[in-house]
């Protein structure tokens, strides 16, 4: 049962499922695109999660009892329409796995850090939302048994490129910014550029598998030391 909630004076919230499943992020993201034609000029911004569509409107142009009433039929369509036909993008994407948390990451899920970079890079990942800073995509299918909470004490500092893992999530940092995942590698891509259209190569939808690849191979791809 879909529900639609008030959030803030100028944005209003879809709850589309209580729990993510494999299809729904490719589905919000079809969903959001539909919103995107139909409603441009109401809508401010979209910004999907694992389970929601945000929506920030023009509040001069509507407000969230009005913007309700005409996303009714719309999203009763959306109920009954399948998942799209098209397959999401796989993405490989390097990982040097020198990350400076492997050891301890290690010693917490009482694996050794081979057993660690083979359970990650084993396994298939989803793009489920994109947020946090531009470009930084939680990805969704960690291996259980490499499932840790947050840090207790945040770093200031996260360097661009680093990958790490928190919960039943993995993702890699876009930018340098404040973090408070586990870091287990670097990789030597540039994964948002503002310059670039799209300025991120990861969709929502979309798979991404990790290879592992060594330091030098890190470096000579335009990994930073």
């Amino acid at each position: 049962m879909i529900r639609l909630e008030p959030a803030g004076a100028e944005a209003l919230l879809l709850v589309l499922a209580d729990e993510p499943d494999a299809g729904l992020p490719l589905r919000i993201a079809a969903l959001a695109e539909t919103l995107r034609q139909r409603f441009d000029y109401l809508l401010v911004d979209l910004v999907p999660g694992w389970t929601t569509l945000l929506l920030h409107y023009d509040l001069t142009l509507t407000n969230h009892q009005a913007l309700a009433a005409q996303l009714g039929p719309l999203l009763e369509e959306w109920l009954a329409t399948p998942v799209p036909e098209s397959a999401a993008r796989l993405h490989e994407i390097p990982i040097w796995y020198g990350g400076e948390d492997l050891p301890w990451v290690a010693e917490a899920c009482r694996l050794s850090e081979e057993q660690v970079i083979a359970m990650h890079s084993d396994v298939e990942y989803q793009v489920g939302a994109i947020g946090f800073a531009p470009g930084f995509a939680y990805l969704g299918g960690l291996d259980a048994r490499l499932a840790l909470p947050r840090r207790s004490s945040p770093r200031i500092r996260v360097p661009a490129g680093s990958l790490a893992i928190a919960e039943r999530q993995t993702a890699i940092y876009p930018q340098a910014s404040p973090g408070g995942w586990h870091l287990l590698g670097r990789c030597p891509w540039t994964l948002f550029d503002a310059r670039r259209e799209p300025p991120c190569p990861l969709a929502l939808g979309d798979r991404v598998r990790f290879v592992s690849i060594d330091e030098a191979i890190y470096l000579a791809e335009g990994g930073e030391p």
